[in-house]
């Protein structure tokens, strides 16, 4: 039986329902499996050893979630030594439309449409919206999480400060 966490993110203000538990740094990343295309799936465990940076947003077709991607695709071209990942709930086709035409070519998107198993493993799945709370992950090269930050507002931007503060600490 999955956890659910009433509450624990909003969507302007009201509030909504995570499922799954609430990872934290320091914890062992859980293994997920997400979909590179309609055909391939990918396991988490099959990146282990690389420091991650795992960006989390609930579409790329909306304006934060667009702003995001681009942002973490320009800090990809600065930062070696990181596997740069962008996680959301849609399709690889859109996700591939999405890349083509906003010219996002350095951080690699994955699909949790199928299962939402990244989600669920990450507790990051809301439950009354079928999409993902807007999170950032770094996972370090021990496959334990480095940095958690789930941003409790869906219409938020994340701190990128904070993010690339600490991604610069894991290289360390």
């Amino acid at each position: 039986m999955s956890i659910e966490r009433k509450g624990a993110v909003t969507l302007k203000g009201g509030p909504l329902t995570l499922v799954g538990p609430e990872i934290k740094a320091g914890d062992v990343a859980p293994d997920f499996r997400v979909a590179k295309s309609l055909t391939e799936d990918i396991q988490g465990s099959s990146m282990k050893g690389e420091l991650r940076f795992i960006n989390v947003v609930p579409s790329v077709d909306t304006s934060i979630c667009d702003l995001q991607t681009r942002r973490f695709n320009e800090e990809a071209v600065k930062v070696a030594g990181v596997k740069w990942l962008t996680v959301s709930v849609d399709t690889p086709m859109a996700q591939a439309r999405w890349c083509g035409a906003a010219g996002v070519d350095k951080i690699q998107l994955l699909s949790d449409f199928r299962e939402h198993s990244f989600g669920l493993a990450f507790g990051v799945y809301i439950k009354e919206l079928g999409v993902l709370q807007r999170s950032i992950f770094i996972i370090g090269r021990d496959d334990k999480v480095a940095y958690a930050q789930r941003v409790p507002e869906v219409a938020q931007h994340p701190d990128y400060d904070a993010a690339m503060a600490a991604l610069k600490q894991a290289l360390g």
